[in-house]
């Protein structure tokens, strides 16, 4: 009986001692990268945004899992803000936009949110660049909100459901939320900083991953327990209303384009970008030697194809 008390008290210790861990490096995390935009209150959640101000069509910029609005700062943004009014979105319960732990986190609850936000900004079909699970949350927006999408410049999207999860992933399969926000307060943090290079180099193969991606791109904030619940939360909800907006893509009559590495290791431009151009033949399709990280390791290709999609927008907006 003494040994388990002991056994108890131990354990008891150990798992206080990796809140403490976890709480403090959320603390200095956030000293080091501090919030840059500005906060709207939308149903129950808080997105964070910045807005340029620029005098031209505005252009949205949503990340993707695991994320925030700097993947899109760290090269893309300030290529196009001399022309294109930029708003970039911390997707709900990532970077700093919060979400309640029982929010819906599939894309139907995520387009609503981001569209509302939208129509707030009073911006009239602005042109969405999305990035990966971005790109599916572009496509739904289209989708169930038309007047707050004029165009897309998808990047390695998710535009189609797959049967496994990426091996750099699978970390975050967590079913129950209770758990979930278990691991988040005790392990997630120390595991994310000893694997953080490991995860980093799969997630941008077969290109490198740059060193200054923890501050730069906010990499750092990726270490916060409610970073990895939202994400795990994310990536478990992305799916559920996938296939109903799978359904609808051929409905689809704005300008759509996208940019997709052929040595994507997350995933495959064979069956998320041409099976996206079967379903919709009018897609302006350009493949590339390079990964999944496009918006950081090929910028200017990206900044291109905005541009082009972007033209066309205003090309079909003038007819």
């Amino acid at each position: 009986m003494t040994l388990l008390v002991a056994l108890i008290l131990l354990l008891a210790v150990v798992i206080a001692g990796l809140v403490w861990f976890t709480a403090n490096t959320a603390k200095r995390v956030e000293a080091l990268l501090p919030p840059r935009g500005q906060f709207m209150d939308i149903d129950g959640q808080r997105i964070h945004y910045t807005d340029s101000g620029g005098t031209r069509p505005a252009i949205v910029m949503i990340h993707g899992l695991g994320g925030n609005m700097l993947h899109f700062g760290y090269a893309m943004a300030d290529k196009l803000a001399a022309d294109y009014r930029i708003i970039l979105i911390d997707r709900p319960g990532a970077g700093y936009s919060t979400r309640p732990d029982d929010a819906p986190a599939n894309l139907t609850a995520q387009a609503k949110t981001l569209a509302t936000l939208i129509r707030r900004l009073g911006l009239k079909q602005p042109l969405l660049v999305g990035h990966s699970l971005g790109g599916a949350l572009s496509l739904a927006i289209a989708l169930d909100h038309p007047d707050c999408a004029g165009a897309l410049a998808l990047l390695a999207p998710l535009t189609h459901a797959r049967e496994d999860v990426p091996e750099p992933f699978r970390g975050l399969v967590i079913a129950s939320p209770l758990v979930r926000k278990a691991v988040a307060w005790t392990v997630a943090t120390p595991l994310g900083i000893r694997n953080g290079p490991k995860l980093l180099a799969e997630v941008f193969a077969p290109e490198a991953a740059p060193a200054d991606f923890p501050m730069r791109a906010g990499g750092l904030l990726g270490l916060r327990p409610n970073a990895f619940y939202s994400t795990s939360s994310d990536l478990m909800a992305a799916t559920e209303t996938l296939p109903d907006y799978m359904a609808r893509y051929k409905s689809l009559d704005i300008p759509v384009a996208m940019l997709y590495g052929r040595g994507d290791r997350i995933l495959d431009y064979r069956g998320q970008g041409e099976a996206m151009k079967i379903v919709c033949p009018s897609l302006d399709l350009e493949l590339v030697e390079g990964g999944h990280m496009l918006p950081m390791t090929q910028a200017d290709r990206c900044v291109a194809l905005v541009r082009r999609v972007a033209e066309r927008q205003q090309q079909v907006q003038a007819a």
